[in-house]
């Protein structure tokens, strides 16, 4: 938001909101960074649980090492933002065996329904609004 602010010649102390911000920019309709970095690291995850047991990526993602963590409160995982991202687009653990049902899972938005009735249609729905 600092480069778009930047760019729109917008400061903080003018109180402009950062929708106002994204729709001067022409950005608006655009996913966040946030939603690309989470798209990817999706796409990777099921791309790792995929390989073979033997490959390096697959056996460090795996990993866990034997010492404690520091004290005070800890950094997430990486395995940790995997979840809270397959819980946002309302996958299940195992759903990655189905490359081709992850990588529409994976790209889905938060803005799905909330309600299990709506979650089974909204695959459809979702394949309806991709083309």
């Amino acid at each position: 938001m600092d480069v778009l602010r930047s760019s729109a010649r917008k400061s903080r102390i003018e109180r402009i909101k950062n929708e106002h911000i994204k729709e001067i920019m022409g950005v608006k309709e655009k996913p966040d960074i946030i939603e690309i970095i989470e798209r990817k690291r999706l796409q990777w995850y099921g791309h790792v649980k995929r390989m073979q047991e033997e490959r390096l990526p697959k056996l460090i993602t795996e990993w866990i090492p034997r010492e404690r963590r520091k004290r005070g409160r800890q950094r997430k995982t990486w395995m940790e933002g995997v979840r809270a991202a397959m819980k946002t687009r309302h996958l299940e653990a195992d759903q990655w065996l189905n490359r081709k049902e992850w990588r529409l899972g994976s790209g889905r938005r938060r803005q799905l329904s909330q309600d299990p009735k709506d979650r089974k249609n909204s695959k459809y729905i979702l394949i309806l609004s991709l083309h």
